[in-house]
């Protein structure tokens, strides 16, 4: 008889850092997107954009280095499902509501419904992007678009005009209705169709190193001496890409459906000659009640 073990099983054993990494970069992440909020909630606004561009920083980060170290898991995905949610869908629509929009409506009410539609907006994208996943049967090409507006970048256009007025410190700018508005739309991008760039798999040429490396490092200088200006350029820069995010997708996918009709075609072409041989021996038989090489 085998003696019984009586020590529990291990559940969790060491993990390796190649898996933790990523995930330390995840929570820091999302410990930045919360106080975010409560930069807000004390009327500290440039804390509280800082916080957000942090978030977004680490979370642009967290997904390439678990690529890097091969420590993609299935924690760390929804992981960085629930910080993107808080630090992006939660934290942005809050920042805005303690510095304009809780004068819209009595005692805030409407400017708060607008913060719930924007967060909602934000969690359906979340989940619309993360059952497309497991879709393995888009075409390549899909890859360098996001359906719709991502979540990291709808927060910072959500706060494109909390952004300008840091430096102008205009009225315009600070408007409640103006802000509700323009967070509506944010969070209407978020849920539709619309492809954007995916600048994850963007290849530069050798002879054009030279002048990106330029463009960063003047992107860096204009970070450090103007930051709100460089930041609502950025954004700027965005929207006015994502016309070209359009074209450049609807000619890859008029392309990819004249490659399926030239497949089909080729293989309706391959199948007529076999059905034309077939018909002719057929046809060669000789009929019920003749004789070959007789004529009646």
């Amino acid at each position: 008889m085998k003696p019984i073990n009586l020590k529990p099983p291990h559940r969790l054993g060491k993990l390796p850092l190649n898996t933790l990494a990523p995930n330390i970069l995840t929570i820091i992440a999302l410990c930045s997107g919360l106080t975010a909020i409560r930069f807000a909630m004390l009327g500290q606004f440039k804390f509280a954009v800082l916080a957000i561009a942090t978030a977004a920083f680490f979370d642009m980060l967290d997904g390439r280095v678990a690529r890097l170290l091969k420590g993609a898991s299935k924690f760390g995905a929804e992981l960085d499902s629930l910080s993107d949610f808080l630090s992006f869908g939660v934290a942005p629509a809050m920042v805005l509501y303690f510095w304009t929009l809780h004068d819209i409506g009595q005692s805030g009410n409407t400017g708060w419904l607008v913060v719930l539609a924007y967060s909602v907006c934000a969690a359906l994208r979340l989940a619309r992007f993360n059952t497309a996943l497991d879709d393995d049967s888009k075409p390549v090409w899909t890859g360098s678009f996001f359906t719709g507006m991502p979540a990291p970048a709808a927060a910072g256009l959500s706060l494109l005009f909390l952004i300008i007025n840091l430096e102008l410190e205009s009225a315009f700018f600070a408007s409640s209705f103006l802000n509700a508005i323009w967070m509506l739309f944010i969070g209407g991008m978020m849920i539709s169709r619309v492809p954007t760039y995916s600048f994850k798999r963007v290849r530069v040429k050798r002879e054009y190193v030279g002048v990106v490396l330029l463009g960063v490092g003047l992107l860096v200088a204009g970070l450090l001496n103007q930051p709100w200006y460089t930041l609502a350029a950025m954004e700027i820069a965005y929207i006015v890409s994502i016309p070209f995010s359009i074209k450049a997708h609807d000619k890859l996918k008029r392309g990819d459906a004249q490659a399926k009709d030239m497949a089909e075609a080729a293989v309706a072409s391959e199948a007529v000659p076999a059905e034309h041989v077939a018909g002719s021996e057929s046809g060669g038989e000789a009929k019920p009640g003749t004789t070959p090489g007789i004529l009646h």
